[in-house]
């Protein structure tokens, strides 16, 4: 007499991985995931390696757990993931105080985050939605033709 089991909320071509409590703002946050969203999973995890945000070294782990999850329980073709989703969802507040001049005193605010990856499978010959990186691999010759 057990509750039944929870439908499964993905479609069968996706995977996900939730990172819970993560010690950065959620601003901070958000910068780096929106950097590997729509990106192949190979590339996406290419750059998280070379990022130079601190941050960037957790978001990789939970990138690579939601591709883990992708090939070893729901048996989804690891070349063929992008990545769908990075959201960020704002975590705890941890409050603190900073001891000011004439006896007062400044609240000090430590925010917490939430992040959520979904992993989808999709046929290589689809592209990706956008490149990461804005303006990227547009030659100068077709930028200064668009000023």
């Amino acid at each position: 007499m057990s509750k039944p089991k929870a439908e499964r909320g993905l479609a069968d071509n996706q995977a996900e991985a939730i990172a819970r409590n993560i010690r950065v703002s959620p601003r901070k946050l958000n910068l780096v995931a929106g950097s590997i969203r729509n990106l192949p999973a190979s590339r996406a995890l290419a750059d998280l390696t070379f990022s130079k945000r601190r941050i960037a070294k957790q978001v990789k782990k939970a990138l690579e757990s939601a591709i883990a999850n992708a090939e070893n329980n729901h048996q989804l073709d690891v070349d063929k993931l992008y990545v769908k989703l990075a959201e960020v969802g704002r975590g705890i507040v941890m409050r603190r105080f900073h001891a000011r001049g004439r006896g007062r005193s400044a609240t000090v605010e430590k925010w917490f985050s939430h992040l959520k990856i979904v992993v989808e499978e999709r046929e290589q010959a689809e592209k990706p939605v956008r490149d990461a990186r804005p303006g990227f691999g547009k030659s100068a010759k077709s930028a200064g033709e668009a000023a």
